[in-house]
């Protein structure tokens, strides 16, 4: 007998049949590898449990976390904030600089025992010839005061690592007396100064200044008064009102215009008002140039604007100008004896008792 061959006319379809007994069929060898792959995630979540048990899970998670830090990077607590930099060198331009020195914070009262500095600018053209004397100045005062040097750039210093000056010059460009780059470099100064959030005071000198007295006296003198110490008189005269610029106002008139001292003290708010300045700078950059010495007149004349009532209009370096001409005298090794100094220190002395803060400043 043959045996029967359902035909279509039967409803049956030969390809269903033909793929209906191909599913039934399972490879073995697809078993075994299921087989194989859940022995092993069982296996790892065993070894996994136990090192949890005998490590703890704090010690997998800390060696987890770093790889997830520099992603994240930032202060994350106070000290990094008020921390200042190790050294004063840097890579940021004076945009940067100033942009960063201008942080103020808003909230008056420190979260932190704050004690106040000076920040003492050495603005030079290259090395410090009385650094010896200014070391046992600031011998025993650690933690009072802080340093900055501003010198030509390529100036190198060869200070040993116990001195108070090694790796305190700052980021520096070529300044011109008389010419806006003087100012720009007392202002980079400034800056650098700023971004210590302890300097209160701040003490422009040359690498010709000496201290008169010692820094017990001087810290106290700077530290307790109301008023900074910058020069900004009305000179009505051809080197005061005559070397004013018309094109200067409306920012300033002629009746603003100061002059003083180069060499200044000033309390960390007129700092920032420095630094931050856009409004003055442009004016005096381009119309006070020799013989309009801008040094001589941009802060003088900026401060008395905008803060009149912190100025005490006299600057705190002593200086002789009785020879005449454009700079004061310079003393030499002949000069400097016991009786010069009594007569410097004589000076200065009577000049304070007859200077008087008037109430309300005269503009």
């Amino acid at each position: 007998m043959k045996p029967r061959v359902p035909t279509l006319e039967e409803g049956n379809d030969p390809a269903a049949i033909t793929r209906t007994t191909q599913y039934r069929v399972f490879p073995l060898w697809v078993l075994q590898f299921f087989v194989v792959f859940l022995v092993l995630g069982i296996g790892f979540s065993v070894l996994s449990m136990h090192m949890v048990r005998y490590f703890g899970a704090r010690n997998i998670v800390s060696t987890a976390r770093p790889s997830f830090q520099s992603c994240f990077e930032g202060p994350s607590n106070l000290e990094r904030w008020i921390r200042p930099p190790s050294h004063p060198m840097h890579m940021m331009s004076d945009k940067e600089l100033f942009w960063r020195a201008s942080f103020v914070p808003r909230v008056k009262t420190y979260p932190f025992v704050r004690v106040p500095k000076i920040a003492f600018l050495f603005l030079a053209r290259g090395p410090l010839p009385l650094a010896p004397l200014w070391e046992r100045f600031f011998k025993g005062h650690e933690g009072l005061y802080s340093i900055y040097v501003h010198s030509l750039p390529s100036y190198n210093s060869d200070f040993q690592p116990t001195s108070v000056f090694y790796r305190r010059q700052i980021p520096s460009q070529v300044a011109e007396w008389g010419k806006m780059s003087m100012c720009d470099a007392e202002r980079r100064l400034l800056a650098n100064a700023l971004l210590d959030i302890s300097n209160e005071r701040f003490v422009l000198v040359s690498e010709s200044c000496i201290p008169l007295y010692n820094f017990s006296i001087v810290y106290h003198h700077i530290a307790s008064s109301r008023y900074s110490f910058m020069g900004a008189f009305d000179d009505p005269g051809p080197y005061g009102r005559g070397r004013y610029n018309q094109n200067m106002a409306p920012e300033v008139n002629i009746t603003q215009w100061r002059k003083g001292s180069q060499w200044f003290e000033i309390n960390r708010r007129l700092a920032v008002n420095i630094v931050e300045d856009v409004t003055f700078y442009p004016k005096f950059e381009e119309f006070c140039k020799p013989a309009c010495y801008v040094d001589e007149h941009y802060f003088p004349t900026m401060l008395t604007i905008q803060t009149p009532q912190l100025l005490a209009n006299r600057s705190i370096t002593w200086v002789d100008w009785s020879r005449g001409g454009a700079h004061p005298a310079t003393f030499g090794n002949a000069d400097i004896t016991e009786d010069f100094l009594k007569r410097i220190l004589e000076e200065v002395l009577f000049r304070g008792r007859e200077m008087r803060k008037p109430e309300k400043p005269e503009l």
